[in-house]
């Protein structure tokens, strides 16, 4: 899943080399732009209130490259999927398992930009099951958000492939992945450092760079333990007495399943008091006046949307509405049913 993070992160952002970069606008205009997003929202729920704030949109349009019509679509997309998904109520006993070998961890220290740093491990995959491979994924961005300090959006990935080869890349993990950290984590990251990749890659990156955002490509860094100048790159990065020694710092302490596992859950306290401040958490009776909310959020259709799609869009989203409010109980055993079947099958997320 660490490979396929990067491959997302590239195959996601590809673009005519024709194609103008990123618009350049001043403060005053990338303000408009966030108010008018803001406004084609409309009003929302705490939660997903707390999530649209100036710079959560802003990474929207930066994504869309500051077109407004484009940045909304995406960001309703993306309040639909966290109402369903729920990536904030994920817990470290529902994804312990997938953490074991510490394929993806979060360090204990952060770049010299205040940037949280994800450590992924390719090789030290220990799951089959697709959805909780991404369900952790989901679950490691947004502790990685939780602890990024309030004047920072972005994170970095520091990525091992020790061991690594080809059996280690799953086309339907690859793929899921894409659509997860493409459609709902935008602009979040800052820069991704290869550490002795295989040889290939770098050439493929060559290969590919006039399909990719110069911005996107320029955050990817191959890093080589032999290579003077990679080490440079890396003591620009990281305060090397807090690196682990595996990346060429001074730390030889290394990963532990215990005393990480004690971090996630002392994390996992933080994390109603960061979507609810001062407030307590939704009562289940609440998430039908969620989804009611998101009713009129998604049914601002995009204006060269026809008919029949308003149409549809209108008694799809009606009929999740009522399933919500009239299915609570039943939604709850799913959920206890899904928690005992880990791996299994191809329907809806289930806890792991």
């Amino acid at each position: 899943m660490c490979y396929t993070s990067l491959e997302a992160m590239s195959t996601g952002l590809k673009k005519s080399s024709l194609n103008d970069g990123e618009k350049i606008l001043t403060s005053e205009e990338q303000q408009a732009k966030i108010n008018e997003v803001r406004r084609l929202i409309g009003q929302l729920p705490q939660k997903l209130s707390i999530y649209c704030s100036d710079a959560s949109i802003a990474r929207y349009l930066s994504a869309r490259n500051w077109n407004v019509k484009k940045a909304t679509k995406m960001l309703k997309d993306t309040l639909k999927w966290r109402s369903d998904y729920k990536p904030e109520e994920i817990r470290w006993e529902d994804i312990a398992h997938e953490a074991e070998t510490g394929k993806i961890y979060r360090s204990n220290y952060i770049d010299k930009h205040g940037r949280t740093v994800l450590i992924m491990r390719p090789s030290r995959q220990n799951s089959k099951s697709t959805r909780g491979q991404i369900r952790y994924l989901v679950y490691c961005m947004e502790n990685a958000i939780l602890n990024l300090p309030p004047d920072q959006e972005q994170m970095v990935w520091l990525i091992d492939f020790e061991g690594f080869n080809m059996s280690h890349i799953s086309v339907k993990v690859t793929r899921e992945t894409a659509r997860v950290l493409q459609d709902h984590y935008p602009e979040r990251l800052g820069v991704a450092i290869l550490y002795n990749p295989p040889k290939f890659f770098e050439p493929f990156f060559t290969v590919v760079k006039p399909f990719l955002e110069p911005k996107t490509y320029k955050k990817v860094k191959f890093v080589y333990s032999d290579d003077l100048n990679s080490r440079k790159i890396m003591e620009d990065l990281f305060d090397m007495d807090k690196l682990e020694s595996v990346f060429g710092g001074n730390d030889t302490s290394g990963f532990e399943i215990g005393k990480y596992a004690e971090r996630m859950r002392e994390d996992d306290k933080k994390i109603p008091g960061f979507w609810t401040p001062g407030t307590n958490l939704p009562s289940p009776a609440s998430e039908a006046v969620i989804a009611a909310s998101l009713d009129s959020v998604a049914l601002e259709s995009d204006s060269d949307s026809s008919n029949n799609d308003k149409a549809e869009n209108v008694a799809l989203l009606r009929m999740e509405s009522e399933e919500i409010v009239e299915s609570n109980d039943h939604a709850a055993e799913t959920g206890a049913a899904n928690e005992r079947n880990v791996g299994g099958g191809s329907g809806a997320v289930q806890r792991t």
